[in-house]
């Protein structure tokens, strides 16, 4: 029988310089090995509401799910969300309220993760890094037929243009990817104030620099520095 992997994981979140408010939701559920960053948007009591209702929805998924019933249940729990951020904005009677998301499960030695709009799952699997998902953004579009690069991209005058997210629409689209998790593996969940100061090389050097103690810090540290003006919000999962 394979042993199952175990996890450790870091979380951090920051306002950083610029916002007055922190619209991004964080949530780590070690117990059900879920980790989850949401990038909310529409303002603040708008984006920071939304944010944080799609973290609370999947905060109370119930213990003790067999695998396929817990990832129908992440996501049911994201789509509840959306059913209620629609509702909402309906009745304050305003503009979009929305976020983009992405979730990430571990069962079996396996991962699952969905996903809307530009909040992003990276993996590190022997020193290298590897984006799992795909921006729903207007410059993924550009990205997926070869006129510019991710790196690229992140400069591109409509790199803030996501094309779905949580609340947004009357139906909600998660795309999903999974595959099977080796003893190594390092997983980064981030909003996009991450990735907007960071290149793939940035990221890979640090993630493979780092111990799990430090390295949101680092990460943090690179948005930082690079002008902070989003909120930063980033996750890291150790598989061993």
């Amino acid at each position: 029988m394979t042993a199952q992997l175990q996890f450790r994981y870091n979380a951090k979140t920051h306002v950083g310089h610029v916002r007055a408010v922190n619209e991004d939701a964080i949530l780590a559920v070690p117990g059900q090995n879920i980790w989850l960053v949401a990038d909310g948007m529409g303002g603040h009591a708008a984006g920071d509401f939304a944010s944080r209702l799609i973290a609370d929805t999947v905060a109370m998924l119930p213990d003790g799910l067999e695998p396929a019933e817990k990832m129908q249940a992440l996501r049911a729990a994201i789509q509840q969300a959306h059913n209620i951020i629609v509702s909402e904005a309906e009745e304050r009677g305003r503009g979009t309220i929305g976020a983009t998301v992405v979730a990430l499960m571990m069962a079996n030695n396996h991962f699952v993760a969905f996903w809307a709009g530009d909040s992003r799952l990276y993996r590190l699997r022997a020193g290298h890094i590897e984006m799992l998902t795909t921006d729903h953004s207007v410059v993924a579009d550009l990205v997926l037929s070869g006129e510019i690069s991710w790196d690229e991209a992140e400069q591109h005058p409509q790199s803030n243009a996501i094309t779905r997210a949580v609340g947004v629409g009357d139906e909600l689209e998660l795309d999903k990817i999974r595959g099977q998790v080796e003893p190594g593996d390092r997983f980064l969940l981030c909003s996009d104030g991450l990735t907007k100061y960071a290149t793939f090389q940035m990221l890979e050097d640090i993630l493979r620099a780092n111990p799990i103690e430090t390295v949101s810090d680092k990460l943090l540290k690179l948005a930082l520095d690079g002008g902070g003006q989003d909120n930063i919000s980033v996750i890291v999962v150790d598989a061993a």
